[in-house]
């Protein structure tokens, strides 16, 4: 930081003007001109070269945080892409599991109803069976009956 100039003969002859002696005049400029040599501080050109970096800094930081972002992005971008072609990938092998599985299941359910369909038709044939015999036995029943009557209506009419 510039220091703050300190003009310390005009100091002395205004003291010395106003009736202070030499000695004395000496020692108060030169205790304040080490006072102001103590003190740090900004002068207005400190402050503006001061701004002047910072903002030189601020667009440099900003240049780069810029560069930082498009190159998150573009990762970004790139991570999203593999991500997709990984779930595309996985969501085509649990399609074609999926597929394969339903035709086992449709499979299994056409042998379970084939077997059903065979157990079906064997208690049928073996619940109508004892109807069969009898409808086979009231059909001879009823033939011998009708024979029987044939005959009695030929007897009596020859």
């Amino acid at each position: 930081m510039g220091a703050v100039a300190f003009d310390t003969l005009k100091f002395v002859k205004t003291l010395e003007a106003a009736g202070v002696s030499v000695p004395q005049a000496e020692a108060i400029s030169f205790a304040v001109r080490e006072a102001h040599e103590s003190v740090d501080v900004a002068t207005k050109r400190d402050l503006k070269e001061m701004e002047v970096g910072l903002r030189h800094d601020t667009k440099e930081m900003e240049a780069n945080l810029r560069h930082d972002m498009k190159e998150m992005e573009t990762s970004l971008r790139h991570d999203m892409k593999e991500m997709e072609a990984s779930l595309r990938h996985d969501m085509k092998k649990m399609e074609a599991s999926l597929q394969h599985d339903m035709k086992e299941i449709e499979a299994n359910l056409r042998h379970d109803m084939k077997v059903m369909e065979a157990n079906l038709r064997h208690d049928m044939q073996k619940e109508l069976a004892p109807i069969k015999a009898d409808a086979l036995l009231t059909k001879w029943m009823l033939g011998v009956l009708l024979a029987g009557v044939a005959s009695l209506i030929l007897k009596a009419f020859f």
